[in-house]
């Protein structure tokens, strides 16, 4: 499982994170996303992408910059 951490310039209200959380819940691959407004980061894990996460946001405001990502070992391991 994949794990992304993301800065989302532009997401600093609660409205913000429900519209960003709402269209990322959409992308294809993510299992779960986390928001948090004060630090305009999200926590996605999942199969999905970065640039799904990416294409998911085209034409809004929210411009998404990968912050961190990193690969579970314990997920391939049970696979």
């Amino acid at each position: 499982m994949l794990e992304l951490t993301l800065y989302v310039a532009g997401m600093a209200c609660r409205r913000c994170v429900r519209e960003v959380t709402a269209r990322l819940r959409d992308v294809p691959g993510v299992q779960t996303v986390a928001a948090d407004a004060a630090t305009s980061q999200i926590r996605l894990s999942g199969t999905m992408t970065y640039l799904d996460v990416a294409r998911a946001l085209e034409g809004t405001t929210y411009r998404p910059e990968l912050v961190h990502e990193s690969a579970n070992e314990n997920a391939r391991e049970n696979r």
